[in-house]
């Protein structure tokens, strides 16, 4: 089942949905784990704090990948072939605020994939 989320980004309502395929369309997209990714970023963020990150330029990258990706998994008619075109319609906005709300999707989207895993042997 997947699950979709709004996030008002720069004042445009931005939609992001996790699947089960999302995993496969970001391998197929960029040739990387997004579990791996996003254990990476997660470390990276730490607990939210800008001064005591460690963020680089390649995190950022995962980051509007990512983001992109869900994005583009949410309306693919609505939202720009690729990342770059995507990320035009904003101003500068803060990781620390979006990407936190991302990695919930995301749990929320796994936590129930094993609820319906359990279930279902039962």
């Amino acid at each position: 089942m997947a699950l979709t989320k709004t996030i008002n980004i720069d004042g445009i309502p931005a939609t992001f949905k996790a699947s089960a395929s999302v995993p496969r369309l970001y391998r197929v997209k960029f040739g990387r784990d997004i579990y791996k990714d996003l254990r990476q970023l997660e470390k990276a963020v730490g607990e939210g704090d800008e001064n005591a990150s460690n963020l680089d330029m390649f995190s950022l990258e995962m980051f509007e990948d990512l983001a992109w990706v869900m994005a583009r998994h949410a309306d693919p008619k609505g939202v720009p072939d690729n990342p770059d075109e995507w990320l035009e319609q904003f101003n500068t906005f803060s990781i620390y605020q979006i990407l936190p709300e991302l990695i919930e999707l995301w749990g929320l989207n796994v936590q129930t994939q094993v609820e319906t895993k359990k279930t279902s042997k039962n």
